[in-house]
This record gives C-alpha cells, sequence and structure tokens, in this order.
C-alpha cells in the first residue's frame, strides 16, 4: 500500500468532515458519493445473517448514501475522533448519530454505542473503501422508542416500511452473496 503526505490526509478528512456537516443540513448525502473512487465499495453487516455492500461510486450514492440514508434529515453524525495512518493511507473516524427529535424531557434521541467508519484512501482526495460499524440493536431500539413516542419521521417510517416488503432490498445481501467481503481491502 502506498503511504500518502500527511497532509493530503488531513485535507481530505477536512473535506470529508465538511461535506457530512454540509449533507447534514441539506438532508442530502448523495452528493459525498463525489468523495469516492468510480470502483469504490461502501459496506457494512447488519448482523449474523446479512451485510449491505454498495458497489461503484454511482450505487453508493443511489443506494448507500440516497436508500440507506433515507428517512434521516435532521438526523447528525458528529465525528468525535479520527485517527490517521498516513503510511497505510487509512482513517478511521468514530462517530454519534443523533436524531433532530426530542423526547418529552427535551432530549434528543441517539442511538446509544459507538459508530464508526473504516476509510482506504485512494488518492486525488477520494475513498477507495468504507466500510462502518454501529450498534444494530441500540439503533432498532431507538427507533422503536422513536415509533412508540410517536416521534419517528414520515421519511424513517416510509423506508422501515420498505424494509418489511418481501425480497431483498438494494444492497443487501445474505453474508455468503455478498458482492465484495467487509474484509477484502483493495491493494
Amino acid at each position: 500500500m502506498p503511504a500518502y503526505p500527511r497532509a493530503e490526509l488531513e485535507e481530505m478528512v477536512e473535506r470529508w468532515l465538511q461535506a457530512n456537516r454540509d449533507a447534514e443540513a441539506a438532508g442530502d448525502w448523495g452528493p459525498m458519493a463525489d468523495l469516492y473512487t468510480e470502483d469504490a465499495t461502501y459496506g457494512w453487516n447488519y448482523g449474523p445473517k446479512e451485510n449491505f455492500m454498495a458497489v461503484g461510486r454511482e450505487e453508493i450514492r443511489s443506494v448507500a448514501l440516497g436508500l440507506e440514508m433515507g428517512g434521516l434529515g435532521g438526523w447528525e453524525y458528529p465525528y468525535q475522533e479520527v485517527i490517521i495512518d498516513d503510511a497505510k493511507g487509512h482513517v478511521v473516524g468514530f462517530w454519534r448519530q443523533i436524531a433532530d427529535a426530542t423526547r418529552a424531557d427535551g432530549s434528543h434521541y441517539e442511538v446509544a454505542g459507538i459508530g464508526g467508519s473504516w476509510f482506504r484512501y485512494g488518492g486525488d482526495f477520494q475513498w477507495s473503501w468504507q466500510r462502518d460499524w454501529f450498534d444494530y440493536g441500540n439503533a432498532a431500539a431507538v427507533f422503536l422508542e422513536m415509533i412508540g413516542d410517536g416521534t419517528l419521521s414520515a421519511g424513517m417510517t416510509a423506508r422501515m416500511e420498505r424494509s418489511l416488503q418481501p425480497g431483498q432490498l438494494p444492497g443487501h445481501y445474505l453474508l455468503a452473496d455478498t458482492p465484495v467481503g467487509l474484509w477484502d481491502v483493495p491493494s
């Protein structure tokens, strides 16, 4: 793996963090796809039987940042810490998931636990690879709490209803059928 100048990776991280803030403000994460190489892969695990994987910039735009982020307008994903490995071109960011909706006591709904992203830099201010992790159980719990409290957005309600329909959702694969393994890092 090539080494990258530390300053270039730091600038990439700053560009990424700003794009993330812009996407949160707009409620549209699609433009963030421009920060991926054309052949990038972006995936995460959904438990013991299922992975999500988007292959290529346009699938990242339409499925990962489009369908999968659908209904999360108003949510914020502030990065709490970012670690850069300039020798390998890897970046790891730890983030939170905070809803704009509030409980009766005024506190924001938030997914408990730690979320994060592991990136591989592909040069030219683009990621070539990304894997996320988050606490699926806590995410489900906060969405169920919001349903019970009547605070789940119409967009997220529609997204959840879509996931209950028969058939595999775009980008969702049984573990053995995932087109690119979660641990398959490009050389």
